[in-house]
């Protein structure tokens, strides 16, 4: 299994000797607030579709979904999780010269190297925020046959404008473009900046439900792009791929109106409040950075001198999980990553850095 993920609360707890749920886990970037309300009952009522294979090929979720977002059908496909596309992506698209936009999500670099393929990297500065050039970017794009881009991204939380991002795509028709949009449900703005409806044929979305609705353990994901690309990532997907449970989820999201809609408003309005609140604790701490975020997490740079995997294992001493930043192409041992849960739970977290960092900076001053 290829490695390089973020924080195993499984792990921490086999470690610690504690149960999982004893570990306050900032490490992870789903939604707080999920599942959905009457999503667990939905499911609970629909166990007895374990007695019977799923739909071979998630036709009726696919068609559910798309419509639910106004786009054909034949424009989606459904897998287990967006990993399942981003791993095939490579082969499918017979990618040969990559470029990933980063400091990112490291299975884009994985999945490449698989396929035989070392990709290259167009790095955002920590000087400018990690915000990406638009003349730098379409400049990069020009020398790639396959380009991704993590659109809100993590760990760095920056969002580029759908216009912004469409016309780079759109001055380079022969360059495919993955534009994952994991984390765009997040954004306060997200549903105006998607780019799953452009209808530019070099572009590929994907859509995540695992992180808005707190579902990462159904694996359910979806790709959105031109027809006859979309059928050639089908003819390469695995029979049986999304389970009948993770099936029975979409369509409870599909049947809940406005519901849902409400569920994911509040979701934003709750991490407006609790990231802001997190961001100005921790900028409060001498030395520490907090970026501006437009999603469910909070990149951190710790003072100078002090290191991420030095807080990691502080802060995992008192059951409290974080990301730790330092494996991410285009970041130094400097970075951690947290996301926002409760008001209690912000100032928690942002005490054990403020003493551990008060701590780190005394020990150098007495040697």
């Amino acid at each position: 299994m290829i490695g390089g993920h973020g924080g195993n609360i499984f792990a921490l707890a086999r470690r610690l000797g504690c149960a999982p749920e004893d570990i306050l886990d900032l490490s992870s970037n789903v939604n707080p607030l999920g599942p959905p309300p009457g999503l667990r009952e939905h499911l609970a009522e629909h166990l007895d579709a374990i007695a019977v294979l799923p739909e071979v090929d998630s036709r009726d979720i696919v068609a559910r979904y798309a419509a639910r977002l106004g786009l054909p059908a034949e424009r989606m496909a459904a897998g287990n999780g967006t990993t399942q596309f981003i791993y095939s992506i490579p082969s499918t698209l017979k990618t040969r010269r990559a470029l990933i936009v980063g400091p990112t999500y490291s299975d884009y670099a994985d999945s490449c190297r698989l396929q035989g393929v070392e990709p290259g990297f167009l790095l955002g500065s920590d000087a400018d925020g990690f915000r990406v050039d638009p003349q730098r970017f379409s400049d990069a794009a020009a020398g790639a046959d396959t380009v991704f881009v993590c659109n809100p991204n993590n760990p760095t939380g920056g969002l580029i404008p759908a216009e912004e991002l469409r016309q780079v795509c759109a001055a380079h028709p022969a360059v495919r473009f993955v534009v994952d949009e994991s984390y765009l449900p997040f954004a306060a703005d997200g549903d105006r900046q998607s780019l799953a409806g452009c209808r530019l044929a070099n572009v590929l979305v994907l859509l995540s439900i695992s992180k808005i609705y707190r579902i990462p353990g159904l694996r359910i994901g979806f790709l959105v792009g031109d027809p006859a690309v979309v059928e050639r990532f089908k003819r390469g997907l695995w029979p049986w791929s999304v389970n009948a449970i993770a099936q029975a989820a979409v369509r409870f999201i599909c049947e809940s109106g406005a519901a849902i809609d409400r569920f994911t408003a509040e979701t934003r309005d709750h991490l407006d409040r609790e990231r802001r609140d997190l961001q100005a604790r921790l900028a409060a701490i001498p030395g520490m950075r907090p970026y501006p975020s437009t999603v469910s997490f909070v990149l951190v740079r710790l003072p100078e001198g002090l290191t991420a995997a030095s807080a990691w294992a502080r802060l995992a001493a008192e059951r409290i999980l974080i990301r730790d930043c330092s494996n991410f192409v285009g970041l130094s041992e400097r970075f951690i990553r947290l996301c926002p849960r409760s008001r209690a739970a912000n100032r928690r977290v942002a005490e054990a850095l403020a003493a551990w960092a008060a701590e780190e900076h005394g020990r150098r001053e007495d040697t």
